[in-house]
């Protein structure tokens, strides 16, 4: 769904290759397919096995890079990251990858996810002397590594991550490794792949697709796997794991192409309406749904009612999307932009819309009054996830409770502000029956803490906002 999430920005998208001749040109199209994870800015380090060399911008990733900049940088392995700003807000100097430089050698740093305890260590580290760059969370592990008092980049490496809590995926590169790792709950997507000898990793498979790689297995929580020219090993570093991967990831912020943790995002976005279709049905004439991300529910809302499903809702595709805008105002304004009602196919209709999740509230509102004012006799708003009510801390910029619209209204009052017929969210049973992961786990192995309150690790007092509620 592009409109909704302006709270719920998409966390950042990681990319690595190892043993590849074009590795700056195969990380700028890993980069590309993962644009929908972050639009502030992107970055590619390069090692030739002596030096790591760097570039970096503001802006989308054919904007940052153009040929001349992808053959300067030459080497056969790469990291590279798109970013939207969550943890230490936004500009140039938080731009992944991190780049650090010292006498026995470069680090460089791409990281997804969000450390809940970084403001202790930071606290700590400078307390020790440390001088921070950045306000990017991820800064504290390039600190931590030089401070562990090993030697090996995976001791040092290995050292840092029992330290940290939270969400992250981490790729790590100096001139002579890469070494990638998944915190303990797995709360962000990373998968590995191959393309010809060379190793790729990336936060999405649909990022294998576009390059030729074949998929061949997810990290795994807890896990630390170092590539190297010797090829790729792996341990696992922390010995507890308990899987809770984030469940945004199926619902909205991966790609429908993309397989998380074997299970592809469309058919799990599809058996979401179906269950939200079994829960919440209503007599209507036609089904749409909120374009992109909402369409694979929409469709599957429509086959478990058999109500026609239609193309409702048309969106410009030559409009950015609407949460990079700087104020609510500039936010609605995109919609507007971005977003037309089929006067045709709505016109003298009682719809269905599907949408996949409620932030604010505001965008559903307009959404609603814009179908009714080409005509739609009655609106009813279906969800194909459970209400918000709960910030997140793990990378999803909702760190309030008082921006999100289910923590502060009944759905009565919610139905009321959006000028609906009526509204109803899927279950948090028919979220993890819809995903169809693992129900011999907790929670499925999926984090359910944006809708129950109930969070996978220790939150910790300096990251909650003051007006949170945990």
């Amino acid at each position: 769904m592009f409109a909704e999430i302006k709270g719920l920005n998409e966390e950042c998208g990681v990319f690595a290759v190892w043993g590849h001749k074009d590795a700056a040109q195969i990380t700028y199209y890993g980069l590309h397919s993962l644009q929908h994870r972050g639009q502030e800015g992107a970055g590619i380090v390069v090692s030739d096995g002596d030096t790591l060399n760097v570039h970096k911008g503001l802006g989308l990733v054919n904007e940052v890079f153009d040929q001349q900049t992808l053959h300067s940088l030459h080497g056969s392995a790469a990291i590279g990251h798109v970013r939207y700003a969550t943890a230490g807000g936004g500009g140039f100097a938080n731009v992944q990858p991190l780049m650090f430089r010292s006498q026995v050698g470069g680090l460089a740093i791409a990281h997804n996810g969000n450390i809940v305890n970084a403001n202790n260590l930071k606290l700590q580290l400078e307390n020790q002397g440390s001088i921070f760059q950045s306000t990017s969370d991820t800064e504290v592990l390039a600190h931590l590594i030089k401070r562990s008092g090993y030697w090996s980049l995976e001791d040092q490496f290995r050292h840092a991550l029992a330290m940290l809590k939270g969400a992250y995926a981490f790729a790590v590169m100096n001139e002579h490794q890469l070494i990638v790792a998944m915190d303990p709950n797995g709360l962000r997507p990373l998968a590995i792949g191959r393309i010809g000898e060379a190793y790729v990793v990336a936060s999405e498979t649909c990022a294998f697709d576009i390059i030729g790689a074949t998929y061949e297995r997810d990290v795994l929580p807890g896990e630390m796997v170092i590539i190297d020219d010797n090829g790729l090993r792996s341990e696992q570093y922390d010995k507890s794991p308990n899987p809770a991967i984030c469940s945004m990831e199926y619902v909205y912020f991966a790609r429908p192409d993309s397989n998380v943790e074997t299970i592809n995002v469309h058919t799990a976005r599809k058996q979401l309406g179906k269950q939200l279709g079994i829960e919440a049905p209503i007599e209507a004439d036609v089904v749409t749904g909120v374009p992109d991300s909402s369409i694979s529910a929409a469709i599957g809302y429509a086959e478990q009612t058999g109500i026609p499903y239609e193309l409702g809702l048309i969106k410009n595709r030559y409009v950015g999307r609407t949460f990079i805008q700087p104020s609510q105002e500039l936010r609605e304004q995109g919609v507007k932009m971005k977003l037309s009602a089929v006067r045709g196919v709505v016109e003298g209709k009682r719809v269905v819309m599907i949408d996949d999740s409620i932030v604010r509230g505001t965008t559903s509102r307009r959404i609603v009054n814009m179908l009714k004012e080409a005509g739609a006799l009655e609106v009813h708003v279906r969800i194909s996830s459970p209400p918000i009510k709960h910030p997140c801390f793990y990378g999803i910029d909702t760190s309030t409770t008082s921006e999100l619209i289910a923590s502060q209204h009944s759905l009565d009052e919610m139905r009321d502000m959006m000028g609906a017929d009526s509204l109803a969210f899927l279950s948090t049973d028919g979220l993890m029956k819809g995903i169809g992961r693992n129900p011999e786990m907790s929670n499925c192995g999926q984090c359910l803490a944006c809708f129950t309150g109930e969070y996978p690790t220790e939150i910790y007092a300096d990251t909650v906002h003051p007006h949170a509620k945990v």
